[in-house]
């Protein structure tokens, strides 16, 4: 993960999670809006997979935990563009399947075609949109389900997450 986003653009770190603001809460708005975003769905994760009806493996739990580090990481594209991109979970998930061409990564090839899986399948019921006849591959395991709920409860207008200067999530 760490390789992944030391290979992102610098963009993720400095934009809103949404163009117009339309499917996601003020505090993923504005300057650093993408990362508080990706830091919303990770601690959700991690406050769901305390319960005892998600009952994930370690393994399974790490995979989760990236893919939502990373699902939103080409949002807009490898070179920022205004709109984010229908397409970006299939961008990232593309990006996973190079760096791992390249031999970036000390993981198992196995662990990075999951995980380039997990962040392909990350939009869920919306794998189509009215502007193009690509589609995106639907979520087919629990944990593909489970980043998905994730990423989704993150992006609720009705969610008020707090945070402090340094875009970390206030208790």
């Amino acid at each position: 993960i760490k390789t992944i986003l030391a290979n992102l653009p610098i963009y993720f770190y400095e934009i809103p999670a949404s163009s117009t603001g339309k499917y996601h809460p003020k505090f993923s708005l504005g300057e650093g809006g993408l990362v508080r975003h990706t830091k919303v769905a990770v601690r959700i994760a991690r406050e769901m997979l305390q319960l005892k009806q998600f009952a994930f493996n370690d393994f399974e739990q790490d995979l989760i935990y990236g893919s939502l580090i990373i699902h939103d990481g080409l949002k807009y594209g490898m070179d920022y563009d205004v709109n984010t991109y229908f397409l970006h979970p299939q961008y990232i998930s593309n990006f996973v399947m190079e760096l791992l061409g390249q031999g970036k990564f000390k993981s198992s090839r196995l662990t990075m075609v999951m995980l380039a899986h997990v962040v392909a399948t990350h939009m869920g019921q919306w794998n189509t949109n009215k502007y193009t006849l690509d589609e995106l591959p639907l979520p087919q395991t629990e944990v593909d389900n489970f980043v998905h709920l994730c990423d989704y409860l993150s992006s609720r207008k009705f969610i008020d997450v707090k945070f402090d200067d340094d875009n970390n999530i206030i208790e």
